[in-house]
């Protein structure tokens, strides 16, 4: 009498499982940032900046867990990213309408021109009348010096340093700081402004001595979130935008970390040059790659040397 054995049951490679838990990761992430996007539109559709319940409601999530879902997405809250895109808002308005002032405020969604008034320094980094006249009644000082990595421009506003520019080219930096501010009252050539050029320079030299000087960062909040996790990034070290996109609390914001970084003005002070791809690779830089790989080279430099010297 024969045997009959039956054949062992398939079983499925453990490699499905895991192919089915990425698929199930990837429609929650697209489903999530689907919620996300409708309520970035639904805000920037609205007269006025809808109430976290109203978003919260609309992608039928509890109000905290929305908050948090929404700023892991965008890397703000809705209700920054809400004064954010009334910020963008307002400036178009501020460069194209024919109207007062007080309309393009109104014509953005701020629905108090006093509130608004309270907090145009931060929005627009000046007076809206100084926005719209092109930087008109601002006084930025400036100079122009020589550095191992070619030109430096260096500017200040009343409320610190706007701009360090570099390049090959002097008169292209003027140019740049002309067409940033083309309506203020721009004055070179001063010796006691010099002075502080020579501080810059000497930073640049020699990144160990630090720069303390007081900044005028103008951004978004989102670009000033990553401007200050650069900030935070130790001579002589690196992060990927990944890492700072994570920092944030925005880790999935890479790519808008980048363009935080390439929207920077101010070259060292706020050292983008310290954030290179995920391999350690080194991608573009507003001032260009070469001066990236060595501001990078004498930090490292400066890393040994201390480390050297703290040996017994």
């Amino acid at each position: 009498m024969s045997t009959h054995t039956s054949p062992a049951p398939h079983t499925a490679p453990a490699t499905t499982d895991s192919r089915s838990d990425r698929a199930r990761s990837s429609r929650a992430a697209a489903k999530r940032a689907d919620l996300v996007a409708r309520a970035c539109r639904l805000i920037e559709s609205s007269d006025t900046a809808p109430s976290l319940d109203t978003l919260a409601a609309q992608a039928a999530m509890s109000p905290f867990h929305f908050h948090r879902v929404f700023k892991s997405e965008t890397g703000l809250t809705p209700k920054a990213y809400a004064t954010a895109y009334r910020a963008r808002r307002l400036q178009q308005e501020l460069n194209t309408a024919d109207g007062t002032v007080t309309d393009a405020i109104y014509e953005a969604g701020f629905q108090s021109s006093s509130r608004f008034y309270e907090t145009s320094r931060q929005v627009l980094g000046m007076r809206a009348k100084e926005y719209r006249a092109g930087g008109t009644g601002a006084v930025i000082h400036f100079a122009v010096g020589q550095s191992s990595l070619g030109a430096i421009l260096v500017a200040q506003s009343q409320r610190g340093i706007c701009a360090i520019l570099l390049g090959d080219n002097p008169d292209r930096l003027v140019r740049d700081l002309q067409d940033q501010f083309p309506k203020a009252e721009l004055i070179g050539a001063d010796p006691g402004f010099e002075q502080l050029v020579a501080q810059v320079v000497g930073f640049i030299e020699a990144p160990g001595i630090g720069l303390n000087l007081p900044l005028d960062v103008r951004g978004t909040a989102f670009q000033q979130r990553v401007w200050q996790a650069l900030r935070d990034i130790p001579p002589g070290k690196t992060a990927s935008y990944a890492d700072i996109a994570a920092r944030i609390g925005a880790p999935t914001a890479a790519r808008a970390v980048a363009q935080a970084c390439a929207a920077n003005a101010l070259a060292v002070a706020i050292p983008c040059h310290r954030v290179v791809r995920r391999d350690g690779g080194l991608s573009g830089y507003r001032w260009g790659v070469a001066r990236k790989r060595e501001l990078l080279q004498r930090e490292a430099q400066m890393d040994r040397t201390d480390a050297a010297q703290a040996l017994p």
